[in-house]
């Protein structure tokens, strides 16, 4: 789920990221319009090499003595604001005992704060005209508020009372306890295709286990938390020294930065626990693991590569060949499997997908696509027509007009992330970027990364990347698993 999901009108909706709807395998295509389509087309005869950078973030940061990342960025395009906490606590970081702990905070942090009884917040919210959300990612959990300009000083006290302390209370612990449990069972276990692939193929294709747990978290776990549990994960990892605060929209920044000296820097930071090792070894050996779902109406198929480390060439090559071989219907997977061999009616997929984009995450991640086929397709026959599209990248460059087609849609969707939801994704890039590499400025600097990757560097990071080897495969067979197996997943080919 991208963030999409909004509390407006007293409706609450506080999700893990991508369990509040099921990834449905059948509407994940990014395809383009017809329109869309003839502008790419259009546009991608020009020449971009000389095309100067149209768009420069206006970004303000610093941090506060008590280590608070502050990012503050005016756009007075509209009255309204954008108030982000980003705190560095996500499902792949979380304590090993704790699993599912990040999730439940999220959960938490509207039950109330020093001035907030349980759920206030939202209604704050709500009566000023306002919507926000929160979501647990790989690597952070975040809240956000979009507000009219005026009420941007009521918002930053609202978001501090709760750093500096919840409502922690049993009562308050057992019922989102509760909450979380349902919410694995009606969004996952009780749904078609209800993990696949967002929350399984993660497990699959990963070796270490800060990586590969399962992002809900062990049940057993989160039945075994107790009060003293809670409020020492509170005030180790949602301590000022361990978030940022990025505000975007309407202000001055001036005055903006006086509000978050008065409301958050008296917030006392923390001793914070060593970040964990998240590296991956080299993948050496292609995996195939086969699903059972009883759910599932039809078959499903779904592949992934490990990426690149971030911001290496390769990094920004593996975001080009993306946008070449799943994004929109001129994609070549899309033209593939979809109009040459009619395996699947869409294409789905992406860096970070469902569960993000490219940019705001921080550690090992995956290139991923999925969709659903019918049950006369093979999977030998559709790993075949995958690698028949790979091939074309591995075996000829891309030609200066195809390069110039791949840097059109890439700026297209550099846009729509700065530009996205009011305010929010240029909020989401900057604090991301003030978070995992201290320099919300990267934001300015996309698009000339892009720029530089070369046909060359294409051919180079499919060849590395791309290949076989560093691949997991996940499909999904519908109905019951045999009786002999245990698992819900097993591994083919062994």
């Amino acid at each position: 789920m991208k963030t999409r999901l909004l509390i407006a009108s007293g409706c609450l909706s506080l999700l893990l990221t991508g369990c509040g709807q099921g990834p449905n395998t059948e509407s994940t295509s990014n395809a383009s319009t017809p329109d869309t389509a003839k502008i790419v087309d259009v546009a991608s005869k020009l020449d971009v090499s000389d095309m100067q950078v149209n768009y420069n973030v206006p970004v303000e940061y610093f941090t506060l003595d008590n280590g608070l990342k502050v990012v503050l960025s005016k756009d007075d395009t509209a009255p309204i604001v954008t108030v982000a906490v980003y705190y560095n606590i996500g499902f792949r970081n979380e304590p090993k005992d704790r699993t599912g702990f990040a999730h439940l905070f999220e959960h938490m942090m509207f039950q109330g704060s020093e001035n907030l009884g349980k759920m206030e917040f939202i209604k704050l919210v709500n009566d000023n005209g306002g919507v926000l959300n929160g979501s647990t990612r790989f690597d952070f959990t975040n809240y956000f508020e979009i507000i009219p300009a005026h009420k941007l000083e009521t918002f930053l006290w609202a978001e501090a009372d709760r750093m500096k302390g919840l409502a922690i209370t049993q009562d308050n612990l057992t019922n989102q306890q509760g909450v979380v449990k349902n919410e694995v069972k009606v969004n996952v276990l009780n749904q078609p295709y209800g993990g696949f692939p967002w929350l399984d193929m993660p497990q699959y294709a990963f070796n270490n286990w800060y990586n590969a747990h399962n992002f809900y978290g062990d049940l057993a776990d989160l039945d075994a938390a107790n009060l003293e549990d809670v409020d020492a994960f509170f005030n180790m990892y949602y301590s000022p020294n361990n978030a940022v605060l990025a505000v975007v929209g309407d202000i001055e920044v001036a005055e903006a930065k006086v509000l978050v000296e008065k409301y958050f820097a008296s917030i006392p930071s923390a001793d914070l626990a060593p970040q964990p090792d998240l590296t991956e070894l080299r993948q050496e050996k292609e995996k195939v693991f086969n699903k059972f779902d009883k759910l599932a109406p039809k078959p499903a198929y779904a592949f992934a590569y490990k990426m690149p480390p971030r911001d290496t060439p390769e990094y920004y090559a593996m975001g080009i060949i993306d946008q070449i071989l799943v994004q929109g219907e001129d994609s070549l997977l899309y033209q593939e499997l979809v109009k040459n061999k009619q395996i699947t009616g869409s294409v789905g997929g992406g860096i970070n997908y469902l569960l993000g984009n490219m940019f705001n995450y921080n550690g090992p991640m995956l290139w991923m696509s999925s969709f659903t086929h019918d049950d006369n397709v093979t999977q030998e026959a559709i790993t075949t027509a995958i690698d028949n599209v790979i091939s074309q990248l591995q075996e000829k460059p891309l030609t200066d007009d195809e390069m110039s087609r791949a840097i059109v849609k890439i700026r297209s969707s550099l846009f729509d992330a700065v530009d996205g939801f009011y305010g929010f994704g240029r909020a989401d890039l900057l604090a991301s970027f003030a978070l995992f590499d201290n320099d919300p400025n990267k934001i300015n600097e996309l698009e000339k990364n892009f720029k530089q990757v070369t046909p060359e560097i294409i051919t180079k990071t499919v060849k590395e990347y791309l290949r076989p080897t560093n691949r997991t495969i996940l499909t999904v067979t519908p109905g019951e698993a045999p009786e002999d197996k245990s698992d819900t997943a097993a591994e083919q080919g062994e």
